[in-house]
């Protein structure tokens, strides 16, 4: 065959690779990038409502345990396997009674990937589990079941007043209930104030909410169990859960 005759074979070969235009390059780019930022959100998505979430502490509430701008990994792993421990340090949603949890669809969506939640969550020390007898007395500690927690953890014991409206006890904790105190009792709001932690809300009268159905159902007020601090480096470490007595 000759080279002539050659060269037009390899022309006519249909598998001859044809070079992309600079704008077929863009669109290419284009569509990648679309691609990979979706897949990226998807995953954090994922990640943070169903693994766990970083989150750092604002308040002096859980000193000296936890000090002001520590940074903190949040693992939410455990909750679909076992229930809250005495002295696990939770992140949550408080029942506060003058503000209510955002019920619309986008507002459960924020609080269970942790961004762009307009409702706020508290972090404390789960203190009085369901069925237990809780008593805070100022300036000697807390009772459980009529015993004393020994607390090597806490700043100080409380000593101010237990007014009338406050949840000081003896008071026995509902089921699936929890009661939670910061470390720092003189710094914390917490059940003291505004009572017992529902692992749910409670179902709401559907006829009185009367658009979304999302609204009417029941909610984990629980984000997850802090774990680990990551930041700052000199503090890095477990969060382990105390031994009591």
């Amino acid at each position: 065959m000759s080279e002539e005759n050659l060269d037009k074979t390899n022309n006519n070969d249909p598998k001859e690779k044809k070079e992309l235009t600079k704008q077929e390059k863009i669109k290419y780019f284009i569509r990648e990038t679309v691609e990979t930022i979706v897949i990226v959100l998807v995953l954090v998505i994922v990640i943070r409502a169903f693994i766990g979430e970083p989150r750092w502490i604002p308040s002096s509430s859980m000193e000296p345990t936890l000090q002001i701008k520590d940074n903190l990994i949040v693992e939410k792993v455990s909750r679909y396997f076992t229930k809250p421990h005495r002295g696990d340090i939770l992140v949550f949603f408080p029942p506060k009674v003058d503000k209510k949890l955002d019920p619309s669809l986008w507002g459960r969506f924020t609080r269970t990937i942790g961004f762009f939640s307009s409702d706020e969550a508290y972090i404390k020390r789960v203190i009085g589990l369901p069925g237990d007898e809780i008593r805070v007395v100022p300036n000697i500690g807390v009772y459980i079941n009529n015993k004393l927690l020994k607390e090597p953890y806490i700043k100080e014991v409380f000593n101010g007043e237990c007014r009338p409206d406050m949840y000081c006890g003896p008071l026995v904790i509902p089921q699936h209930s929890y009661y939670m105190m910061g470390d720092n009792r003189n710094d914390s709001t917490d059940s003291r104030y505004w009572g017992f932690l529902p692992e749910k809300t409670k179902m709401a009268d559907y006829k009185n909410i009367g658009s979304k159905y999302w609204e009417s159902m029941p909610e984990e007020r629980i984000v997850g169990r802090a774990c680990f601090r990551f930041w700052p480096i000199t503090r890095i470490g477990i969060l382990q859960r105390p031994k009591y007595n």
